[in-house]
């Protein structure tokens, strides 16, 4: 499993985004970004504004393969658990088919997750069934060194959805800086709020960083309903 190419799980979210640079950084040969575009929630996936992913991977250089919503069979199975199985299926049927098209197989798979074991355990499932390795260097590490060594890379992060008690529709569209950082270390303290968004408190996007050639520009609108939000990007380009 050492020759062939590798491909890496993204959203253009902070932590796949990351895996990505990582990887990158390690030499892996990142040859295709995989971005799954689910409707509605998702177990599985991060959900919004997934479709700048195209830009993110213009501006990174790599090649977008994209998994539609067409492709989801999981409207109606009964629990949690399934929901996430019927959801991997469409992402595992595209990686097979890049595994017979990529010279020497598809050798790894980079992942963003940070402590959610119903998400590792079905990639890493994924990944043996494909003979496959798993890079997750976001795994088990301290959330704040985390954040920290993402803005000392130089990674531009912007909020983009918020849903939990503490945050409010100040913090739509906000750069993740030190002070944001050190603000939602005080909510983790009081409320419980994950640093890193990881239980769905906030979702991001990468509008910058070192794995990057142009940074994304966005013009958008916010929609707050009291207690959660989103932002609504209405275009978006790279400077």
């Amino acid at each position: 499993m050492t020759d062939g190419a590798w491909v890496s799980l993204f959203s253009g979210g902070k932590d796949s985004s990351w895996a990505l640079h990582r990887a990158l950084e390690r030499g892996h040969p990142v040859e295709r970004l995989v971005t799954v575009h689910p409707e509605g929630d998702s177990y599985m996936y991060h959900v919004p504004a997934t479709r700048l992913a195209r830009l993110a991977a213009e501006s990174i250089g790599i090649q977008l393969v994209e998994v539609e919503p067409d492709d989801f069979g999981a409207d109606d199975v009964p629990d949690s658990g399934e929901q996430g199985d019927a959801e991997l299926e469409p992402l595992e049927e595209a990686l097979r088919e890049l595994d017979g098209e990529l010279d020497g197989g598809i050798t790894g798979v980079t992942a963003g997750a940070v402590e959610s074991e119903y998400q590792t355990t079905r990639i890493e499932s994924m990944a043996d069934r494909l003979e496959a390795n798993v890079f997750a260097p976001l795994w088990q590490e301290n959330p704040r060194d985390l954040a920290d060594a993402m803005l000392d890379a130089g990674f531009e992060i912007r909020i983009i959805r918020v849903a939990a008690y503490g945050l409010d529709e100040s913090w739509l569209g906000r750069t993740l800086d030190a002070d944001a950082l050190d603000e939602l270390e005080a909510l983790n303290d009081e409320y419980g709020v994950h640093i890193l968004g990881e239980g769905g408190e906030f979702e991001t996007l990468v509008t910058d960083g070192p794995h990057m050639d142009r940074r994304i520009e966005l013009e958008y609108e916010t929609q707050w309903d009291g207690s959660r939000g989103t932002v609504q990007i209405e275009d978006a380009w790279l400077a």
